[in-house]
């Protein structure tokens, strides 16, 4: 390894273990994954072209109508569940694997516009990328009888341990593309792929780094470094390109996870605060603790409606209604639709930390 490389690889090293320090440390890792998760399936179909932004997929996931066509906030929606779907069966029930691969596309494309592309299926015909043809393409992938052998020799790269997990993911993330095993999604597995490695190899205990940003800010230099592999078999350019993102994005995203946590810890400290300061029977401890379930709530969920709210916690509605009005004129939500009644709420200050790169 060139001895740029090495610095390279071993600065990335040390920000994704600092990343992963400061995520072991959260008081509710689970709020900061399933928000994480999405913003990544986000950014990931992004890159694919879909116009939904993190605030549609909330509202979507809540009940409400998002902003963009429902047929781009599936395509998120079936992300986030692909993702969840490779994480449960990587601890549970399939090792790292082509058949894990399988299981993730076919719920990734399943029920989406990608659904008539043989869901969790490995090709059987030629595809390419750019172009009506083959003949005028940008990029022609492996044919169609030499795409399970090359499966096959990826699947043994996969537990191969002579390299630093993190230098096997990059190559992955590159042997995967240039096969493009699917007839669609190929680039959306491509990127969970390197999730799935991360965590399978203990480089990550919870799946906070997510490459799709870098991808996205450099979208042009990504595809030009994965085609010199092809034409000119640069893979040290390619790894140059692949470490300097590990880098950025899990420094972006443990200045994230760290605001996201001060932000949280600041108003709940504000809630207490406030209900502390106007007194009487009413605010007594048990009333207050109703009071902090309901931000709590709204810290979860991040798009919350009373009535939703109220099922959730148990709290009465009039008392929801209360403590929602009440965060209302702090400023900590936003009511997004303008009207008096079957009000929703967002998470204005949280959603807004995390549009970073949206």
């Amino acid at each position: 390894m060139r001895g740029d490389l090495l610095r390279l690889f071993g600065r990335a090293s040390a920000a994704v273990g600092r990343l992963d320090g400061v995520a072991a440390r959260l008081q509710n890792t689970g709020v900061f994954l399933w928000t994480y998760v999405r913003k990544e399936a986000v950014l990931s179909s992004q890159i694919e072209g879909t116009q939904s932004s993190l605030t549609d997929l909330l509202l979507h996931e809540s009940g409400q109508a998002p902003g963009v066509p429902e047929d781009d906030v599936e395509e998120v929606s079936h992300y986030v569940s692909a993702m969840m779907t490779g994480l449960q069966l990587l601890g549970t029930e399939l090792p790292l694997s082509l058949r894990l691969i399988r299981r993730i596309h076919a719920e990734l494309v399943r029920g989406t516009r990608g659904a008539d592309k043989t869901p969790g299926e490995f090709r059987r015909s030629q595809n390419w990328i750019g172009g009506s043809r083959p003949g005028n393409a940008r990029f022609v992938p492996p044919p169609p009888d030499e795409v399970l052998p090359a499966l096959g020799n990826l699947e043994m790269f996969l537990h191969d341990d002579a390299l630093p997990p993190l230098l096997n993911a990059g190559l992955a993330h590159a042997q995967f593309q240039t096969i493009h095993p699917f007839l669609d999604g190929n680039g959306r597995v491509g990127r969970l792929l390197i999730t799935m490695m991360l965590i399978h190899d203990g480089v990550l205990q919870a799946p906070m780094l997510y490459m799709s940003l870098h991808f996205k800010r450099h979208r042009q230099e990504y595809y030009d470094r994965l085609k010199r592999i092809r034409t000119h078999g640069d893979w040290e350019g390619w790894m140059d390109f692949f470490l300097d993102g590990v880098q950025s994005v899990a420094h972006a995203a443990t200045d994230t996870i760290s605001e996201l946590d001060q932000l949280v810890s600041e108003h709940r400290t504000r809630h207490r605060r406030r209900l502390r300061a106007r007194g009487g029977s009413i605010y007594q401890a048990a009333a207050a603790q109703s009071n902090l379930a309901v931000y709590d709530d709204v810290c979860e969920h991040l798009v919350v409606t009373p009535s939703r709210v109220a099922a959730s916690t148990g709290i009465s509605p009039p008392t929801v209604r209360r403590v929602l009005k009440d965060m209302h004129e702090q400023g900590m939500i936003r009511e997004v639709t303008g009207k008096a009644r079957n009000q929703v709420f967002i998470y204005q200050p949280f959603v807004e930390l995390l549009d970073d790169g949206l």
